[in-house]
């Protein structure tokens, strides 16, 4: 007898005190005097089901068989057997009377019957599903039976609940006992609580007590006979009400009816083990027991046949009962996946079984397997991940993206198969949008860098399409405007694959909403302009629908800025013009204009909405595509323009690890560097020139100083008189007339005048130390004056001699040395 609790609460429904578990609502119907009941547990909430059996006094009859179930419960342990958890008995007032109450704690089950209506089945899924639920009870009877020699004495419909897994479960144990055969000298009852047992489910030796023949019968006799009972109940729908309603077969399948006939035979030893019921029976062998019993079996398989069956179990999924495919093949897959025993193939069924789930049940059953699953090292589990993450993705929460999986995902960027670091790559549309800023700054950003500049083209150029469809997401200011320019103008647009060149317009189009008016002329027209005689005709269509879009921009910006007053400065910093000012007059005054803002006012232009070009399907397709390099010739203004951008200091960004000015595109591991790496980029504003073009700007300002040449020297006339009309033309743009001033050839001008006159004083080479002496004054002959040579001459010479070629100077000494040979030799021939 077990020890009974003290405190009790009769009638509040909440149980026992000291039981960890809430009881609930109770089930229309149980097996025999016992109350199967909902229930909860206190600790986690978790569901479970609480048996009861309420007796009179501590001595009742059926107390005493409610104890044995329960001792037969807890120690016999089956697959196929009611699982247990938890027991107790207590005593409850009941106003002047006591009561003593049993209770069993379960897994949460419920019955048969009930389960049956709820499910509605017909047809053929309907006898496959019984089909699977009758080799359940058969695998449990057969193991009492056969392996524990032990007899239930009670199989039929009440006996059997059902899991929410829809497996079918055996329990009632109270009236279950060893078998007694090898005491054949016996004539005591074997089954000491077979009073339990209803007449119409006791076969006719257990009707007449006729113990001896029961001895001598094997031991599976008495539970076929209930085998056959339950058969009976399940296709007829019916609860057995007396023996004779056994012979109605109009409802039993014909395939089992030669087995069921055979479990209920008048001749004990005649009857059907339950073990052969399974192995023989035509009637078990179909699709959904075939199928659950491969996946029970999934760890002795190889991998050829798993391979193999779980690429048919999408295409199978879809023929066996919805019902059951959600609540038993689910949860298999679930396990299989995520303690590897599944192969890559499961996880398509898995999440096309999945789909299949409301919401709420796929966040519970789904969501948290494919959470685990992004930590596999598996990468043909990461492929099938990434290829369906559409599936999925929109029901993660932003932390579980956040923290969780893109920490997981992010390693596919640097992965050496393309393939997956392009399936990484689309997978950001669905996972960018939940991804925190300062992941996307300090994470995201700096693998896209790397991927722009990716040796695959497919990967380039669907970088520059994720980027122009992540870049709402994109912290606003400095740190969108700096990415996407730089990104679809300096890489992008300059890239040797069409459609990377391509995408980038595009995505230029799609996030114009993003760019003021100044960023628009200065930095994407004139790349966007470059692309309108491209190679490719596709490019070239796309160059100048994008024109037109940004004109349009431009245009309007003019026309708000505008409107008002045209002849007054605007607070965008950008003076009026006069009215016959031309091209070149405006040109002039920005390069000398200094000290004025050249900030302007940010103007929204209008909400594009040009969408973004589709992604590459994969690498692959891609890579077939014949590539065509657009070939550019850079000119000396781009040189000059090369070096005026390296000169410039780019914009300071604290926050910013992007990386998109990274040269080399590697991705460093110190995401706390407060390095920008944009240093290669064209800043957006300009206000201190390089000190090359200040030096230009100089010389223009400064007048150009002509000198005036000596008296003997004969000129022609001056023909560089500007007529009256010329100057009223061309006064408003031509330039100041120069300043002539006369001076001597002897007059040696000081520092200062050379630095106020003279435009090319910062750089000419200072004058010569020594004056030219006349010829008259050297060996020449004649008064002749001499006459100033051009060109450059040579200064700070020792004497006022011109120099003489060393090449002529050798040619001297040869000669010399060869007139001292003839000499020699004609003195020689004298002597002879």
């Amino acid at each position: 007898m077990f020890k009974f609790l003290k405190d009790v609460v009769s009638g509040s429904g909440a149980g026992v005190k000291d039981l960890p578990y809430n009881i609930g609502e109770p089930y229309s119907s149980a097996w025999g005097s016992w109350t199967h009941s909902r229930g909860t547990s206190k600790d986690d909430g978790s569901p479970v089901s609480i048996f009861s059996l309420t007796g009179s006094n501590a001595n009742d009859g059926h107390l005493a068989a409610g104890r044995n179930g329960v001792k037969r419960l807890r120690t016999v342990r089956h697959p196929n057997v009611l699982s247990f958890l938890h027991s107790t008995e207590a005593e409850v007032s009941d106003g002047s009377s006591t009561k003593v109450v049993i209770y069993i704690v379960t897994e949460p089950v419920m019955p048969l019957a009930e389960k049956i209506k709820e499910l509605g089945l017909q047809g053929i899924q309907r006898n496959e599903y019984y089909a699977w639920g009758l080799s359940r009870i058969a695998k449990a009877v057969s193991f009492l039976n056969n392996d524990c020699k032990l007899v239930h004495g009670n199989v039929c419909l009440e006996s059997v609940v059902v899991t929410p897994t829809l497996d079918w479960k055996l329990h009632a144990f109270d009236a279950l006992s060893e078998f007694d055969g090898n005491n054949e000298a016996s004539t005591g009852p074997m089954l000491q609580y077979e009073w339990l047992i209803g007449s119409q489910y006791k076969p006719m030796e257990l009707a007449k007590s006729d113990w001896a023949a029961i001895r001598k019968s094997p031991t599976w006799a008495i539970d076929s006979w209930g085998l056959g009972c339950l058969i009976y109940e399940i296709f007829s729908g019916l609860k057995l009400g007396k023996t004779e309603e056994l012979r109605n077969t109009a409802s039993i399948p014909k395939s089992l009816l030669p087995d069921y006939q055979r479990l209920l035979s008048s001749m004990p030893s005649r009857r059907l083990n339950s073990s052969k019921l399974v192995e023989n029976c035509e009637y078990f062998q179909n699709k959904l027991v075939d199928t659950i019993h491969f996946m029970e079996i999934l760890n002795l398989k190889d991998s050829v046949e798993k391979d193999t069956f779980f690429r048919k179990l999408p295409t199978l999924a879809e023929q066996l009962p919805r019902e059951i495919v959600l609540k038993k093949f689910l949860p298999l897959l679930a396990s299989a996946l995520e303690f590897g025993s599944a192969t890559a193939p499961a996880l398509t069924a898995f999440l096309k079984m999945g789909a299949w789930l409301p919401s709420e049940e796929f966040n519970k059953k789904v969501l948290p397997t494919i959470v685990k699953l992004f930590a596999s090292n598996d990468r043909a589990i990461r492929v099938g991940l990434l290829q369906h993450v559409d599936q999925y993705g929109e029901s993660f929460s932003a932390q579980v993206v956040d923290e969780q999986v893109y920490p997981h995902v992010a390693t596919g960027f640097s992965d050496t198969s393309a393939f997956l670091r392009e399936l990484t790559l689309k997978s950001m549309l669905v996972l960018a949008p939940k991804l925190s800023q300062r992941t996307l700054s300090g994470s995201l950003l700096k693998y896209l860098s790397k991927l722009q500049v990716d040796e695959e083209p497919a990967i380039r150029t669907n970088t520059t399409i994720l980027l122009g469809n992540i870049a709402s997401h994109l912290n606003e200011g400095f740190t969108r405007k700096r990415v996407l320019i730089n990104a679809f103008t300096v890489r992008a647009l300059r890239d040797t694959f069409p459609p990377a060149r391509g995408a980038g317009i595009m995505a230029l189009n799609a996030t114009s909403s993003y760019y003021d008016a100044q960023e628009i002329a200065a930095r994407i027209l004139p790349n966007v302009v470059v692309l309108t005689i491209d190679p490719d005709s596709d490019v070239r269509s796309k160059a100048f629908q994008a024109v037109e879009q940004f004109l349009q921009i431009v245009k309007q910006y003019h026309e708000k800025t505008y409107a008002a007053d045209g002849t007054e400065e605007t607070g965008s910093g950008v003076s009026s013009l006069p009215g016959n000012a031309s091209i070149l007059g405006w040109a002039m005054s920005s390069l000398t204009a200094k000290g004025k803002s050249s900030e302007q006012t940010a103007q929204v232009p209008p909400k594009s909405t040009s969408p973004l070009v589709s992604a590459v399907s994969n690498a692959s397709s891609v890579s077939n595509t014949p590539s065509t390099t657009l070939v550019r010739t850079a000119s000396s203004g781009a040189d000059i323009a090369d070096q005026y951008i390296a000169d410039e200091p780019a914009p300071a960004s604290p926050t910013s690890t992007d990386g998109w000015g990274e040269l080399e595109n590697g991705i460093h591991g110190d995401h706390e560097s407060e390095k920008d790496g944009w240093d290669d980029m064209l800043p957006l504003e300009d206000p201190t020139p390089s000190p090359a073009l200040a030096n230009i700007q100089a010389a223009q300002k400064r007048p150009v100083v002509q000198t005036k040449s000596q008296a003997s020297i004969p000129r022609p006339k001056s023909t560089s008189h500007v007529s009256k009309d010329a100057d009223e033309i061309w006064g408003s743009i031509a330039a100041p007339a120069p300043k002539m001033v006369t001076k001597p050839l002897s007059a040696q001008p000081s520092s200062a005048s050379l630095d106020s006159d003279d435009p090319w004083a910062a750089i000419a080479a200072p004058p010569p130390t020594t004056r030219a002496k006349p010829l008259s004054a050297g060996r020449g002959r004649g008064s002749k004056p001499g006459v100033p040579k051009l060109g450059a001459q040579r200064i700070n010479r020792a004497s006022s001699n011109l120099a003489v070629p060393r090449s002529a100077i050798v040619k001297r000494f040869k000669n010399i040395e060869a007139f001292l040979i003839r000499t020699r030799r004609i003195r020689r021939r004298k002597k002879l």
